[in-house]
């Protein structure tokens, strides 16, 4: 029972520490983060689509950040590395920060969604659901949602194949929320590279 007690307790602490480091790096398109032991310490990998903003002048910004994680969180012996994302127009939570972002502006939220949709769909996307919901452009709140191509909706192939992001617009109005899922590869391709990595061993 302790070692389940100490596994749910990582698992908070990472959760913390993402929301954390999301909030610190929105300017940076920050997509996700991947976490991991070593015999160092505690190894964490920020991916984002503008690594630069991140590390900041020097290094500065990053030795900032590893000095609160340590501190606050007491992680042990926090590693950063920065990497940059491969493609931006596929990954949801940058995508959804975007939208976020340009609804603050005071863009028409149909039309910054469908030129999102076009945008991610041209860069070679299966499919993607843009949902906004909150006070769009009246008293009430509603939810819209916006779709192209084909999404795996549940089960293991979709927690694989579909990655999800969500952010929030401050509007003055209030809050709108702002979630996205993208789908860019499909499953006859996942089963087509299962089957080559499976002849190569």
């Amino acid at each position: 029972m302790a070692k389940e007690i100490k596994f749910i307790k990582e698992g908070i602490r990472v959760v913390f520490v993402e929301e954390y480091l999301k909030s610190q790096f929105q300017r940076a398109d920050y997509s996700h983060i991947e976490v991991s032991k070593t015999p160092l310490g505690i190894r964490i990998i920020i991916y984002a689509n503008r690594p630069g903003i991140v590390i900041g002048r020097g290094g500065e910004k990053i030795k900032a950040i590893t000095g609160y994680l340590r501190d606050h969180f007491k992680l042990d012996n926090p590693q950063l590395d920065v990497k940059e994302v491969n493609d931006p127009d596929l990954d949801a939570q940058i995508i959804a920060r975007q939208i976020a972002s340009s609804l603050e502006r005071g863009l028409n939220h149909k039309r910054v969604a469908n030129m999102t949709i076009k945008r991610v769909m041209d860069s070679g996307a299966v499919g993607i659901q843009i949902r906004i919901a909150g006070k769009l452009g009246g008293d009430k709140s509603r939810t819209e949602k916006f779709m192209q191509g084909y999404l795996q909706h549940s089960g293991e192939t979709a927690d694989r194949l579909v990655s999800k992001g969500k952010a929030e617009a401050l509007l003055k109005p209030g809050k709108v929320g702002v979630h996205v899922k993208i789908m860019a590869i499909n499953i006859e391709q996942e089963m087509k590279s299962q089957k080559e990595e499976q002849q190569k061993t």
